[in-house]
């Protein structure tokens, strides 16, 4: 008896899958345009941030220019960069 009730539920969902219904089903997107614009934005500023950070080589071997590697852009402009473009992240996530 448990075998015939298994078959009618098969033929059931299989009526419903077939496309017969009336409605056409809609898709929506969990995320809005403004959303992926935030994240954009936010990519943009890490990368930014991460592109400031490049460089810093010496000249020569032999020489030691802190100048070069402890320079305002890279100790503190690009760090800051990087972590605003994360906060943009979080805001892309929770904004409704």
């Amino acid at each position: 008896m448990s075998q015939s009730k298994s078959r009618n539920k098969k033929k059931r969902s299989s009526r419903r899958s077939s496309g017969s219904s009336k409605s056409p089903a809609t898709f929506e997107f969990l995320f809005g345009w403004q959303n992926y614009k935030w994240v954009l934005m936010g990519l943009g500023l890490i990368l930014l941030g991460m592109i400031l950070m490049l460089g810093g080589e010496q000249s020569s071997p032999d020489v030691w220019e802190p100048e070069k590697i402890y320079s305002f852009t890279r100790i503190t402009l690009a760090p800051a960069l990087i972590l605003a473009g994360l906060a943009f992240q979080i805001v892309a996530i929770f904004k409704k």
